[in-house]
């Protein structure tokens, strides 16, 4: 456990060092739920994936805007990771700020 946090409190420092923001506030990590490297809390993208991972404690779900090219739309995502769609149609996603 102390390995895992000393790893996860590295992670932290160089998003600050980096000057990197999450781009969906309201789906950061919640008490009790840590994100891993390979899926973090909030919007990201893999090589090809757009994706989502809403972190919660209380097992929410909450609705989202995602940004595409051209309108964008809302969708309600539960606990846990999402697919979006293409990354090369997504452009980004964040929470609205209510649940459904």
């Amino acid at each position: 456990m102390r390995m895992r946090h000393s790893l996860l409190s590295a992670g932290a420092a160089a998003v600050l060092i980096l000057g990197l923001a999450p781009t969906a506030t309201a789906m950061n990590t919640a008490a009790g739920h840590a994100a891993t490297a390979m899926n973090p809390c909030g919007f990201y993208e893999t090589g090809s994936d757009a994706r989502c991972n809403h972190c919660t404690s209380d097992g929410s779900n909450v609705v989202i805007e995602v940004e595409v090219f051209g309108p964008n739309y809302e969708r309600c995502v539960g606990p846990g990771d999402t697919w979006l769609g293409s990354a090369s149609r997504i452009q980004g996603a964040h929470s609205v700020g209510r649940t459904c």
